[in-house]
């Protein structure tokens, strides 16, 4: 009699020797971790799967200007930015052709750097496993990578040198704060606040993203934002193809994202025992990623037997992936930092 274990068929009664020759960190079939069915044909769908799943993540990556990795080009990428024509307030002479202007263009060079991680299993564990694993494991694998790519991008644009912090409000009386120490729980992310932000944006003359700005807010800021009736959420708005990922709703001209990777800080320099939350309001063309597409994020997948003779009875296999990723801030003033506390979750919430 058989019975059916997943994709394999085991008669009754069979037994495994467990002693395995295993690695360190070798997932075995007495460890907490999941196997992987790791088939040579399969590793298109894989690839796919732990793309999508670490695009999920790429909040941050979605607005900067988009490069891929150049190939055989050494580890330097370069972005570009162009400078704003001045205005042409000399009258034209009639008849006479002028001389016309020129672009100036300037690049702003990176260096890329190297990102990864992997997943062992056994062949045991490969050979008992009820389930599919592998498609698991890619799927937290693309997680991880996304936020990783995600978190290296993230801390490039909070680094900005264009920064507000909001101000306190005590009985109706607002103060004015200039560090982020200064901030304490009722210095929250208000319409206001917002507004004056995209009056900077606006007089720094930077250019919208598809008609509006864009902020990339934490889940916890969007809470006490949301509440003002001015609010309108996405759904009302617009269609769900032209939403971007993460996005809750607008106001005053600015599209919202959100994501728990948005920056939050908290010990030294942050107000005592308070939490801060970075909201990054963005124009067009305020930053360059590389491209996670085109060799810049990769699947790993090994079989049994691949490592030759350091593994010699074909017990292990792996699945992992592999990134190429860089973000440079391209124009300052298109980046603005609001530094803010929340009144309800700021003293328990943790840094990230």
């Amino acid at each position: 009699m058989k019975k059916r274990i997943g994709m394999h068929d085991l008669t009754e009664g069979f037994y495994v020797d467990l002693q395995l020759f295993a690695g360190l960190n070798t997932n075995t079939t007495l460890s907490t971790g999941e196997g992987n069915d790791l088939s040579a044909e399969n590793k298109t769908f894989y690839d796919t799967t732990l793309i999508e799943e670490a695009s999920a993540q790429l909040v941050h990556d979605q607005f900067g200007q988009k490069r891929p990795i150049p190939q055989n080009g050494g580890k330097s990428i370069e972005f570009r930015k162009f400078s704003p024509l001045p205005k042409a307030t000399t009258a034209l002479t009639e008849g006479v052709t002028p001389d016309g202007n020129k672009l100036d263009v300037s690049t702003v060079t990176a260096t890329v750097s190297q990102y990864g991680d992997y997943i062992v299993q056994s062949d045991v564990l490969e050979l008992t496993a009820i389930d599919n694993t592998i498609v698991e494991a890619t799927k937290l694998l693309g997680k991880q990578a996304g936020s990783t790519l995600d978190t290296i991008v993230r801390n490039v644009l909070i680094a900005g040198t264009n920064v507000t912090y909001c101000p306190k409000l005590v009985s109706g009386v607002e103060t004015a704060v200039t560090s982020r120490a200064g901030l304490d729980d009722t210095a929250q992310l208000t319409v206001d606040v917002v507004q004056q932000v995209v009056a900077k944006l606006r007089a720094n003359n930077a250019p919208t993203i598809n008609g509006d700005y864009v902020a990339i807010i934490h889940p916890y800021v969007a809470y006490d934002l949301m509440r003002d009736p001015e609010w309108i959420d996405a759904h009302k708005y617009a269609q769900p193809d032209n939403l971007y990922a993460g996005e809750i709703g607008k106001i005053s001209g600015v599209r919202f994202v959100e994501t728990t990777e948005a920056k939050i800080f908290t010990g030294s320099g942050c107000p005592s025992g308070l939490a801060v939350f970075c909201t990054l309001f963005l124009g067009d063309g305020a930053y360059g990623v590389t491209d996670i597409t085109g060799g810049g994020l990769q699947t790993i997948i090994k079989q049994k037997g691949s490592a030759g003779t350091s593994d010699p009875l074909d017990q292990r296999s792996s699945v992992g992936w592999k990134a190429l990723k860089t973000a440079e801030r391209l124009i300052e003033p298109y980046i603005v930092r609001v530094e803010s506390c929340s009144g309800r979750f700021s003293a328990n919430a943790v840094a990230n």
